[in-house]
C-alpha cells in the first residue's frame, strides 16, 4: 500500500490577502479558487510538488455551523492557536530574509533546533504560523 499527504488546509479569514502572501511572498501557484454556499476555498502548492496542495479554507468551513460556533473559531485564528504547516526550504536563511523583507510577521528568528533541523517561523496574514525548516548541513 503507497499512502502518500494530498492536501492540506489552513483557515484564512481573507482570501484575497492570503493569496497574496502565498503566492507573491511564498511563491507558490493558485491552482483553483471555488465559491460554494458564501464560503471559498483557494487551493495553492508548490510548483516543484504538483501532488500535494493546500486548501485555504474559512475558518469554520460548514454551511450549517452555528452563528457561536463560526465566531469561535474566528476568535481562535485570530489569536493564532489554529496549527499551521511546515514547509522544507533548503536555505532557511534566505527565505527568512525573503519572507522578512515582504513585511512577514516573524516569530522566530532562523536557529538552530535540536532536533537536527535550522528553522524560522512566521504568521500568515490570518494568524496562523508558518514554520520553515532545513535540514541541518552534516
Amino acid at each position: 500500500m503507497d499512502i502518500k499527504l494530498s492536501q492540506c488546509f489552513i483557515a484564512v479569514d481573507d482570501h484575497d490577502k492570503a493569496i497574496a502572501f502565498y503566492r507573491d511572498v511564498l511563491g507558490l501557484e493558485v491552482r483553483n479558487d471555488v465559491g460554494f454556499e458564501g464560503m471559498r476555498w483557494v487551493t495553492v502548492g508548490s510548483p516543484s510538488q504538483p501532488d500535494v496542495e493546500i486548501v485555504l479554507e474559512p475558518p469554520l468551513a460548514d454551511p450549517n455551523a452555528s452563528p457561536a460556533d463560526k465566531e469561535a473559531m474566528a476568535e481562535l485564528l485570530a489569536k493564532g492557536l489554529l496549527r499551521g504547516v511546515i514547509f522544507r526550504t533548503d536555505d532557511c536563511d534566505a527565505t527568512f530574509e525573503r519572507i522578512r523583507a515582504a513585511g512577514g510577521e516573524v516569530l522566530q528568528e532562523p536557529i538552530d533546533q535540536p532536533y537536527g533541523v535550522r528553522d524560522c517561523a512566521f504568521r500568515d496574514p490570518s494568524g496562523t504560523m508558518l514554520r520553515f525548516s532545513q535540514p541541518r548541513r552534516q
